[in-house]
């Protein structure tokens, strides 16, 4: 029996394994990253054309400012080489790009370019493309729970009124409005962990773990994980009966 394809609202991508496609080729580790970072553009043009509505790329999180000195470098240069590079099309494409995380963190050489980028691309109505940078979700969630705690002690809120859809409001992801849940979870070379990467956004989520490491992942490999995800029964805590009712 054939499964009608489902494209998922809101896909979320661990970019892994760059490193070690890098070395498997006796590169240096940046090696894997330039060819890494050249692989985004195909697979937000892949996504925006296959009609999903939110992607978000975990570009780099918490934990990855304890990595060498050179090694950072090279990703903020990537970085904004992306953004100056692709800009245009982006825009063309009516792609609405948000970043996520603790943007305060970043360079000032950085922020000055990613912020007008995100400027200029933030009336988009396309796919909402967010690049998770300097993201934690524990830290995410924490510092939700402050902002909340802070709210009631001013009057704005009161304790008891916390609630699914109120808590999404505190959260990074909040410019999401409906769409900041998470349906597909992909993570790239065949590591199977969520490495701190929206927990709460991905209560409900399919997770699909791809063998193929990051420099490699084509649009036909996201086309792959979008089959397998329609073909899964999400059911949210009911039962299939009831999902489909």
């Amino acid at each position: 029996m054939s499964h009608p394809i489902r494209i998922p609202q809101h896909i979320a991508i661990i970019m892994d394994g760059n490193g070690r496609w890098a070395q498997k080729r006796s590169h240096p580790r940046v090696f894997g990253h330039i060819r890494g970072a050249s692989r985004i553009k195909e697979i937000v043009l892949e996504a925006n054309r296959l009609g999903v509505k939110a992607l978000t790329l975990y570009a780099f999180s918490t934990e990855n400012w304890s990595r060498p000195e050179g090694e950072l470098s090279v990703l903020w240069k990537l970085l904004k080489k992306f953004l100056q590079k692709e800009e245009r099309e982006l825009h063309q494409n009516n792609v609405c790009l948000r970043v996520i995380g603790e943007v305060e963190r970043l360079g000032g050489d950085v922020r000055q370019v990613l912020d007008p980028v995100v400027q200029k691309l933030s009336q988009n109505t396309g796919l909402q493309l967010n690049f998770a940078v300097s993201y934690g979700s524990r830290r995410e969630l924490a510092r939700a729970c402050a902002l909340f705690a802070k709210d009631c002690l001013e009057g704005k809120q009161k304790p008891e009124d916390m609630n699914d859809e109120l808590m999404t409001r505190y959260l990074w992801t909040s410019g999401l409005g409906k769409l900041s849940d998470v349906d597909l979870l992909i993570r790239t070379s065949g590591e199977y962990r969520i490495s701190n990467f929206l927990l709460w956004q991905a209560a409900y989520a399919e997770f699909i773990f791809s063998d193929v490491y990051w420099p490699d992942f084509r649009a036909s490999h996201l086309k792959e994980a979008i089959e397998q995800y329609s073909k899964r029964d999400r059911r949210f805590g009911g039962i299939a009966t009831q999902v489909r009712a």
